[in-house]
């Protein structure tokens, strides 16, 4: 059954990346400070197991990307993050990726892959989260973008651009 559970999964996010991909649709605005609440009052471990606060990021510019290591519109999305991250970290930016994975598969891909950004572990919860926050679609790439106030101020399902983040987050800062 957790197979199967697992296929579906699979196929509904390779279906949102895909469309969310081939959308064009702009990033989907929203101001929801509720929304909000809910990302920094989760907690999910890191690859070492020890359980990581999202509120520990309160008060930053927070790029929350639900991804696998198994979708490729989220490694595509990958490096331009890496480059952000180096680029704007110091001004407050920081980026926490939410993996929906096991432990072992998230570490095998980040052995060949060196991410400057947090690396947290979600499964159900994440998922949970994820929907609850804007994905109605269920698919990942899944990125919300979150304000020094606590605001969604933009999701999207999908691959995003680097120039097309960067002109979204670049004020916030």
């Amino acid at each position: 059954m957790r197979h199967f559970i697992i296929a579906i999964a699979l196929l509904l996010a390779l279906l949102g990346g895909y469309f969310g991909l081939n959308s064009g649709a702009a990033p989907r605005q929203t101001t929801s400070a509720e929304a909000g609440e809910l990302v920094f009052a989760a907690t999910f471990p890191d690859l070492q197991g020890v359980a990581q606060p999202l509120a520990q990021w309160r008060g930053k510019v927070v790029v929350l990307n639900f991804w696998a290591p198994w979708c490729p519109p989220c490694l595509k999305e990958m490096p331009g993050f890496v480059e952000l991250q180096r680029k704007y970290g110091e001004r407050g930016l920081i980026f926490i990726g939410l993996a929906l994975d096991t432990r072992e598969n998230v570490q095998r891909y980040l052995r060949d892959n060196a991410l400057n950004y947090p690396i947290l572990l979600g499964q159900d919860a994440a998922v949970e989260l994820s929907s609850a926050i804007g994905n109605r679609q269920g698919g990942l790439p899944f990125s919300a973008v979150i304000d020094r106030q606590g605001k969604i101020v933009a999701a999207q399902v999908g691959a995003l651009k680097e120039k097309k983040l960067e002109k979204l987050i670049t004020p916030l800062l």
